[in-house]
């Protein structure tokens, strides 16, 4: 049977602006406009907009909210104060990843939380499933539109519409307010870039309306809808991980360098056995790495030592437009992932130098 694939709401908006449209977490999504490159630095460099309304929500409410959370989280939202958004995984029990999401609190009472696309439906029934002490579940996905307004002129670029002052959203925090004349709008001090900027949760009925307004407003400051395919190559700049690439259901927290998101001071599901996997230590960890000789790194490529053992796989890899350099992503035996270390990327039968970097991979 063949997949129904959803459109979001402004699906044939981002055809009359020339976006490519392709199929993607079963969703049709914008992968460019014109090219990855050029979106690429519009946003690294100015401002630029992500429609990311194939995204996932989800409502968690009432007295035993944050206990199913701290149940199937592997954060500590109990430290989240209102306001705060915070980064997590959803552990499964046999040690890999069911999702990674972002955890955001409106109150003791209220929480959303925000998940990937491709994994809406295994997410929701995951959460179902765990929901054993009666909170309050509503899968609110189908009803909101998330735009991304990226980049060091965000701010700038968007301040007219909102009374909010934007330079106040901190980083991982977020207001509820009016934006572009619409009530109740979510601005967060989030995003998947690493070039600064909000996300912006609105109702449907709301996106054309709130889209049109970003875009003149943002007009002085050259601003461009992005794509899919430069949402791909800033990540990599970051070394943010993506479920699917670098973290699936067989990849442990501690192994994707995600022990910072997985505390010990709570249990939450598999938690003994992650605790465990902690104090031995694993045998593989995923890097970051930038090629020292001309080459592209792709997904599923075989990394090697000096004398060719294979010690590792690469998750994602691409030419980063800012550094002009192949980068990447990928697990290595656990000797081989200080930064500094010598590797070699397999590209078409050849072995390619290049190092193990710290994250992220674009520094300054």
């Amino acid at each position: 049977m063949e997949e129904t694939i959803k459109k979001i709401q402004l699906n044939d908006l981002h055809l009359a602006l020339g976006g490519k449209m392709v199929p993607f977490a079963g969703f049709n999504m914008p992968v460019r406009y014109s090219s990855d490159k050029e979106e690429h630095l519009c946003v690294r460099n100015g401002v630029g907009v992500f429609d990311v309304s194939h995204m996932g929500e989800f409502l968690v409410e009432g007295p035993n909210a944050l206990a199913l959370i701290q149940k199937v989280c592997s954060n500590d939202a109990s430290k989240l104060v209102e306001g705060q958004a915070q980064y997590s995984c959803f552990p499964n029990e046999t040690g890999g990843i069911v999702d990674d999401l972002i955890v955001y609190k409106y109150s003791d009472e209220k929480y959303m939380l925000v998940v990937n696309a491709s994994n809406i439906e295994k997410d929701w029934n995951w959460v179902n499933q765990h929901n054993t002490m009666g909170a309050e579940l509503k899968n609110i996905s189908d009803e909101l539109s998330l735009f991304a307004v990226q980049g060091p002129k965000a701010i700038e670029a968007v301040q007219s519409l909102t009374p909010v002052n934007l330079s106040e959203v901190k980083f991982y925090h977020f207001t509820v307010g009016e934006f572009a004349g619409v009530a109740d709008v979510i601005i967060s001090g989030t995003g998947y870039t690493g070039a600064g900027g909000f996300e912006i949760y609105v109702k449907n009925e709301d996106a054309e309306k709130v889209w049109n307004a970003i875009f003149e407003a943002g007009k002085d400051f050259d601003i461009k809808p992005i794509g899919l395919g430069a949402r791909d190559t800033l990540r990599m700049e970051m070394g943010y991980c993506l479920y699917g690439n670098d973290i699936d259901d067989t990849t442990s927290p501690i192994e994707a360098g995600l022990g910072w998101i997985t505390k010990f001071t709570k249990d939450f599901i598999n938690s003994e056995a992650l605790k465990a996997q902690k104090e031995a230590g694993v045998t593989r960890k995923l890097v970051g790495f930038v090629m020292q000789e001309r080459g592209i790194p792709r997904g599923h490529y075989p990394i090697v030592d000096a004398s060719g053992e294979l010690i590792g796989e690469v998750t994602s890899g691409t030419m980063s437009p800012s550094m002009e350099a192949g980068i990447g992503l990928g697990y290595v035996k656990t000797e081989f992932s200080k930064a500094g270390t010598e590797i070699f990327i397999q590209i078409r039968n050849k072995s390619l130098k290049a190092q193990v970097e710290k994250l992220p991979l674009l520094k300054g």
